[in-house]
């Protein structure tokens, strides 16, 4: 599993397409196993969908986000929580601990962790 979060000095970053840097986190067994940043190649929510699907991202987590995004990314089968904010390795650490409080998640289930 790979998950992106829009990255801002720590933080997530307020609004998706704003965002300069995505941290992407490599989960293998419910952990961390592997971190790096990197840069998106625009700015239009299809283009960074796109972008984080070549990526090989499976799940973002985010705060603002439209709902064209939303659609963008559900085309590319990337699971969304929206509507979080704070520091960036914590909503992920919650998430692989199923404590993810998330305004809209398309999750169906956490048998992906």
């Amino acid at each position: 599993m790979r998950i992106a979060v829009p990255y801002d000095n720590g933080t997530i970053c307020t609004k998706f397409t704003d965002t300069e840097v995505f941290k992407l986190y490599d989960v293998v067994n419910k952990k961390v196993a592997f971190t790096q940043l990197v840069n998106p190649t625009g700015k239009n929510h299809n283009v960074l969908a796109g972008f984080l699907a070549d990526q090989l991202v499976t799940c973002l987590i985010c705060d603002e986000i439209s709902s064209e995004a939303q659609v963008a990314l559900d085309d590319w089968g990337i699971q969304l929580y929206a509507g979080c904010a704070g520091r960036a390795d914590d909503r992920v650490d919650e998430l692989l601990a199923e404590t993810l409080e998330a305004a809209f998640s398309t999750a169906r289930s956490s048998h992906h962790l």
